[in-house]
């Protein structure tokens, strides 16, 4: 074989272009810092801060930029991180490659192989194209990254299509082999499941869904509440400017500037607490919508299972003498440093060494004098050694029908093994190199195993309404035996709708769609090229860190470090949790915002003065409601979330129950404070009775933030000290509250007075009114259910 010319590779590679895959365009750091700045909250604070502005009122301009900026700032480093830290996965397919030309062996870029390349293999190697085998000897291909299936396939030359072709990225098991390119680049079988990528969509997560909503009815109450104020004020004659005022003080009050912040920060809390269990969040907002996915997806080999062959079963009635047979019969060999060979001789080494017995050892004692390596006619291999003896192993079928002997009911042993979904290998004895008139020893039954955990986490998405859903391209008995083992299946369960085996990356893509269209969240794990369109279109695709394509990590949303479907399930829980810490943070939020909009809009409807100047509803926004809300965001989550069902596709954030709570909050702080302001305005100036009302206000929401962390229990059925943030943060706040009316320059922006001890504590005590009245109607609550 001389192979191509030098020349005519050259002209080749110009006309074909390189062997290379072209994967996703990578986001640039300018693009994905850009992208954090977009949404309906987005620009509801834009237009705040233009109007803050356009009236001269730069300090609440300024305050609320600063809170964008922030916000997309921290939104921009955890994906910017999470995108660097999948720099250190990457390993790409073979980068070099073994070509013949001008009759001599080279190595060159696998990016310079070209159509009519012989390629030059040996195990180990990866295959830097798709080819048609010329010429092998006992060659085994690897094709998980391709197929799923984590058992070597024979390869040989021949017109038999699929035995002789060679696809790119695949390895070499054992063997050797030369094998001419048929098809590079973008070309081969991994270059058109690149192509499939191109048709998946990228779409909204339920919470940006839910958040744009939120924004829409902020926007949409705003306007109409500014509106009917201003009407109130132009029907008494209220001069146009202060109207105007008003309005913007109103406006102040609707928008809870913290919003944004809040839900980053409780995303990028989720992002660190699934990184301490080793799934890696490429984008925020996959930390909730893993969270409420109703399906997961997930691979076999690798995930689900440990991802290496190991001994199950040994039938026959002489273990030791079977194992030390089947050892003898190996070309595989264990190291510290790594094993080589066959994972299947691998795992007989292993198990045999529990015994006592190495191979090595048998060399020394036996050296083998003859071999005659496995193919796929003779299904079997053999190799003669010094001491006479020719130790067999291969399919049961080949071993039986060449034996003299065999131990009783081999043969039913075999088929009920199989049935389980082992991998048979019989092994036998001969006292020539021919390979008939043996004396059959008994099986050996190896598979993949489940991870020990798996089956645990498998139980716990069930019992959380998870449906757990195993596609593989292994076999379907082997398929239905793991999933029976893990729970995915019941034992007289059918497959149908939970285990899809033989599955080609468009029938996986296929599969996904159908979900989504059934309304489904769909979570998606995948490690191999042929997983990477799945993963795309799941709306939560997750990929193996450890034995993952690139491809497949290129376009996950998660990244697992352990490649363990137990994490998943881990992470479920953390994502639940982000979305109840959202939630309830939210609902803090807001109802700050509506008692300050019904203090308002009370005042202006019985004609009191305005309570509150725009700067004290911006403080109350940004300081009082929006640091409690952030140590909201961190509460640990609740073990109980994984016992019920994910939520609905279609429920809003907030739903009847919050919204309630809301407006019950409002009326009875709106009640609490106007009471004060009404009271201190008798006796005193505007300027005090407004000191007293923005003071009240302040504590009294400080004090709810720990009646907020539970719509039921009582905060301190929650633990006292179960959030120290939550404590340090009301600390802070009380005590800068108290500082402001005591620094010269605060007083001024303000527009407050001195604030003496006896004062400061009657305020905090009435600020307890309402978190007291709060607590009791949960009692209540709690006695009429």
């Amino acid at each position: 074989m001389e192979g191509l010319s030098n020349a005519t590779a050259r002209e080749k590679l110009a006309s074909f272009g390189p062997n290379t895959i072209v994967h996703q365009k990578k986001v640039s750091a300018l693009s994905m810092l850009l992208a954090q700045f977009k949404g309906g909250m987005f620009w509801l604070l834009v237009g705040a801060i233009v109007i803050s502005a356009a009236l001269g009122e730069y300090i609440d301009a300024i305050a609320i930029s600063i809170i964008l900026i922030l916000n997309g700032v921290i939104g921009f480093f955890q994906e910017y991180r999470a995108e660097r830290a999948l720099e250190a996965l990457k390993a790409m397919t073979a980068p070099r490659a073994r070509v013949m030309r001008e009759g001599r062996t080279i190595t060159v870029p696998a990016a310079d192989v070209v159509p009519g390349d012989l390629l030059v293999l040996e195990a180990g190697d990866i295959v830097a194209a798709d080819a048609t085998i010329s010429s092998a000897s006992s060659l085994a291909i690897n094709e998980a990254v391709l197929t799923g299936e984590s058992i070597p396939v024979e390869k040989t030359a021949g017109d038999h299509a699929e035995a002789s072709q060679l696809f790119l990225g695949t390895t070499v098991v054992r063997g050797t082999g030369v094998a001419e390119v048929i098809a590079t680049g973008m070309g081969t079988e991994f270059g058109k499941i690149a192509h499939l990528l191109s048709g998946t969509e990228d779409e909204q997560t339920p919470l940006q869904k839910r958040i744009s909503d939120v924004s829409q009815h902020l926007l949409f109450l705003c306007v109409g509440i500014v509106l009917i104020v201003a009407l109130l004020g132009f029907l008494r004659g209220t001069p146009p400017l202060d109207i105007f005022l008003g309005a913007v003080s109103l406006a102040v009050a609707a928008v809870p500037e913290g919003l944004l912040a809040v839900v980053t920060i409780a995303l990028a809390i989720g992002v660190q607490r699934m990184a301490k269990r080793k799934a890696l969040v490429r984008k925020l907002s996959a930390v909730e919508t893993l969270g409420c996915a109703t399906v997961i997806c997930t691979d076999k080999t690798a995930t689900l299972t440990e991802g290496k062959m190991i001994v199950r079963e040994v039938w026959g009635p002489d273990q030791n003498r079977l194992l030390f047979a089947a050892a003898a019969c190996t070309d595989a060999e264990l190291h510290s440093e790594g094993d080589a060979g066959d994972p299947t001789e691998v795992a007989l080494l292993v198990e045999a060494r529990k015994l006592g017995i190495e191979r090595g050892a048998i060399e020394s004692s036996a050296s083998r004098r003859f071999s005659n390596p496995f193919d796929s006619d003779r299904k079997m291999m053999s190799i003669f050694r010094s001491d006479g003896v020719l130790y067999v192993k291969g399919a049961v079928e080949s071993i039986l029908a060449n034996s003299k002997t065999a131990p009783s009911g081999m043969h039913d042993a075999a088929t009920e093994m199989a049935g389980r979904g082992l991998r048979v290998i019989a092994v036998a004895l001969g006292d020539s190199t021919s390979e008939q008139n043996l004396d059959a020893l008994g099986l050996i039954g190896i598979s993949d195993p489940p991870r020990p955990e798996v089956a645990a986490a498998v139980r716990s998405a069930q019992a959380a309404g998870i449906r757990v859903i195993m596609i593989t391209g292994d076999h379907p008995v082997t398929a239905a035996a793991i999933a029976k083992e893990v729970g995915i299946l019941k034992p007289d369960q059918e497959p149908e709708g939970r285990v899809y085996a033989r599955s080609s990356p468009a029938s996986k893509l296929e599969i996904v769609r159908r979900l989504k269209s059934e309304n489904h969240i769909v979570a998606m794990t995948g490690d191999g090229v042929n997983d990477a369109p799945a993963l795309q279109e799941a709306h939560i695709g997750i990929a193996m860190g450890i034995s993952g394509t690139e491809v497949s990590r290129e376009v996950s949303e998660i990244v697992l470090a352990d490649d363990n479907f137990a994490t998943i399930i881990a992470a479920v829980g953390e994502g639940r949790g982000v979305y109840e810490n959202i939630r309830k943070s939210l609902t803090f939020l807001l109802s700050g915002n509506m008692s300050e909009l019904l203090i308002m809009l009370t005042a202006a409807v019985v004609g009191l003065p305005t309570p509150f100047l725009a700067l004290h509803l911006l403080w109350i926004n940004l300081v009082t409601d929006g640091l409690p809300a952030l140590a909201l965001a961190a509460d640990p989550a609740s073990p109980s979330l994984m016992k019920h069902k994910p939520r609905p596709l279609k429920e809003s954030i907030l739903g009847r129950p919050q919204w309630i709570w809301i407006g019950f909050t409002a009326l009875v702080e709106t009640a609490t404070v106007l009471a004060v302001y009404h009271y201190t305005l008798r006796t005193e100036p505007l300027d005090d009775a407004r000191n007293a009302a923005f003071t009240v206000l302040v504590f009294a929401e400080v004090w709810r933030a720990f009646s907020a962390r539970s719509p039921d229990r009582l905060f301190w059925e929650e633990g006292i000290f179960s959030n120290l943030k939550l404590i340090a943060v009301v600390v802070f706040i009380v005590a800068l509250q108290v500082a402001i009316h005591h620094i010269p320059l605060t007083e001024e922006l303000f527009k407050i007075g001195n604030m003496g001890l006896l004062e400061c504590g009657v305020y905090l005590a009435i600020g307890l009114i309402p978190v007291t009245v709060l607590e009791l109607s949960k009692l209540i609550m709690r006695f009429r259910k």
